[in-house]
């Protein structure tokens, strides 16, 4: 038992680049929750990041490396560490 406890979590590294508020590489990519040109929800290894913006796109996701490019205008960016465990119907019904 005192083993378990002791046991650290093992994290993908997380890295956000951001370009001139046009383009976001990310790192350390778990799931894209939901998206649409105003709003993407990413849980990353660090919590739910939540990426605001106008005319935004996943550009591309590589989900065994934990990769995730948007563009389009970023106008915020927001972590939620502590937000409900699941997907956006969990979220959504939460």
């Amino acid at each position: 038992m005192a083993y378990e406890e002791n046991k650290q979590i093992s994290r993908a590294p997380h890295k956000l680049t951001m370009e001139e508020r046009g383009r976001l590489w990310m790192t350390g990519v778990e799931e894209v929750e939901s998206f649409d040109e105003g709003e993407v929800a990413v849980r990353t290894s660090m919590g739910l990041l939540c990426v605001r913006g106008e005319g935004l796109r996943v550009d591309k996701l590589e989900k065994t490396s934990g990769e995730l490019t948007v563009s389009g205008k970023v106008t915020g960016l927001d972590y939620a560490d502590d937000g409900p465990k699941g997907g956006f119907w969990a979220r959504l019904l939460h």
